[in-house]
């Protein structure tokens, strides 16, 4: 059988998903997913094994394609913490982006070195997010347990290591660990020696070209894959941007467990306040992005506390607004990461006794969106070009009430990708672009899907006060405006 696919894999919090793309036109041929242990922050741990059996089970639901596989990557969640041993199993479980524990080790590191020199050397500061403030954690909490790791990995890192045996790395992915230094493309090992000792650079992967071949498949159950030239990875944002094809001046919204927003330029943000993320993106260029913990786990929170479907609360939230409507929900509901505010919880204001479910539902929907577009404001306030299309990615992208809120929100179209497995759909990008040999923009270009428009704005709808109350709500309670 030939060789005529390649295979992208979404290691993500709740799942790993696999997607088939033919070689020839980039079309998607094939898809399989199994799930990950649920977790809730803010301890939010899973074992690396059970990323690896998820993929073993998805790869067995694509099983009669296989033997047409010629190469496969993998976009994985960001800044998680694996720790091996010398005999390549997990030390503890892996911390994950979302675990908030680490918020006290990540204030010390701060003092330890100013923000603004974090951002100088990373892109960003550290929170509870980085993984710099996860090692500094399993320091304190397992004094010496590191120093006893043969490997520390990202998420993504680890899945590559056990389909193809080597260590290795890319700019994209590592840009969210605190200690690299996307601007120059090399770890900056001295960050990580201000959250623990005994990080070299024989414990952590060895760095390659976002496009670089990461070796070839050697262990797996199934034989139809040995041999399968293996990418290097990148984190599942860095995917998803790769899977959508956007261009410098694109905005990208990604509505899943957690929210994004981001853009892609061709010159490093370095942000002191620590609310941007100046991340590397998996082409040579940069992914400026606010990222907040809470977005569709709230609204299916709420859909369950009214106790209807996801249809019936789509239509809740698109209800006509009524006059004087002043609900408000701020989206806190396992803290938060932009603002910083780990041990916040949600508040839902101005509830009356006259209040409706509908009032409820689409305070939970702009609750979701305001935030997100407070950190919008943030990456235009840098001079960042946000001039072309704006982008609508995520499970919950899928929900009519988000596409026409947002759409009013902004003021713009907005427009969803025909391609449902962004991270996936990306990561096959980037196992093409390491079979062919090319750059990886190149492919993401050739293979970029269809848009779709999804909502055109109400010029009516109140756009300015809904956001103005919501951030008056969040300095109120919170004594921060962002």
């Amino acid at each position: 059988m030939a060789r005529t696919l390649v295979a992208g894999v979404d290691s993500s919090t709740q799942s790993s998903t696999v997607v088939l793309r033919q070689l020839a036109d980039g079309k998607v041929v094939g898809e399989a997913r199994a799930p990950h242990p649920p977790t809730n922050p803010p301890r939010s741990e899973q074992d690396p094994a059970s990323w690896w059996n998820a993929l073993m089970d998805a790869l067995k639901q694509l099983q009669p394609q296989l033997d047409q596989i010629a190469a496969i990557s993998v976009g994985g969640q960001g800044h998680g913490l694996v720790l091996l041993g010398k005999d390549n199993v997990a030390l503890r479980p892996a911390k994950l982006w979302n675990d908030t524990e680490a918020a006290p080790d990540a204030a010390r590191l701060r003092k330890l070195l100013p923000p603004a020199d974090w951002a100088e050397r990373t892109g960003s500061v550290p929170g509870p997010a980085l993984t710099v403030s996860k090692l500094a954690w399993t320091e304190r909490c397992f004094p010496g347990l590191i120093g006893r790791a043969a490997h520390v990995m990202l998420p993504f890192d680890y899945i590559i290591y056990q389909l193809s045996g080597n260590k290795v790395t890319e700019r994209g992915g590592c840009s969210g660990t605190g200690y690299f230094n996307p601007f120059s493309n090399k770890w900056d090992l001295e960050l990580a020696g201000l959250a623990t000792p005994g990080i070299d650079s024989n414990k952590v992967p060895a760095i390659v070209e976002s496009a670089q071949a990461a070796g070839k498949v050697t262990q797996i159950p199934f034989s139809e894959l040995n041999g399968v030239l293996v990418g290097p990875g990148t984190g599942d944002n860095m995917a998803a941007a790769l899977g959508l094809g956007i261009e410098e001046g694109d905005t990208v919204m990604s509505l899943g467990t957690s929210g994004t927003v981001y853009s892609v330029t061709p010159v490093g943000i370095k942000d002191g306040s620590g609310a941007i993320n100046g991340y590397a993106d998996a082409t040579g260029r940069f992914m400026p992005m606010v990222t907040t913990l809470n977005a569709a786990k709230v609204t299916d929170c709420i859909r369950r506390l009214l106790g209807v479907s996801i249809q019936e609360f789509d239509s809740l939230a698109l209800e006509p607004r009524q006059a004087n409507e002043s609900l408000i929900l701020i989206p806190y509901l396992d803290g938060e990461r932009t603002p910083d505010l780990p041990d916040a919880t949600g508040r839902l204001l101005n509830l009356r006794s006259n209040s409706t479910q509908a009032q409820v539902a689409r305070a939970a929907v702009e609750g979701v969106l305001c935030g997100l577009l407070e950190g919008l404001d943030l990456l235009a306030k840098q001079g960042i070009r946000l001039d072309g299309r704006f982008i609508l990615t995520g499970g919950a992208a899928r929900s009519k009430a988000f596409r026409q809120t947002l759409a009013d929100l902004i003021g713009e179209p907005i427009w969803i990708a025909t391609v449902a497995e962004a991270a996936a759909a990306g990561a096959g990008v980037q196992a093409a672009a390491a079979l062919f040999g090319e750059p990886i923009s190149k492919i993401a270009r050739r293979w970029a899907p269809d848009l779709e428009l999804a909502a055109e704005p109400d010029f009516e709808f109140p756009r300015e006060a809904v956001r103005e109350c919501y951030r008056t709500a969040v300095h109120n309670h919170f004594g921060k405006d962002r």
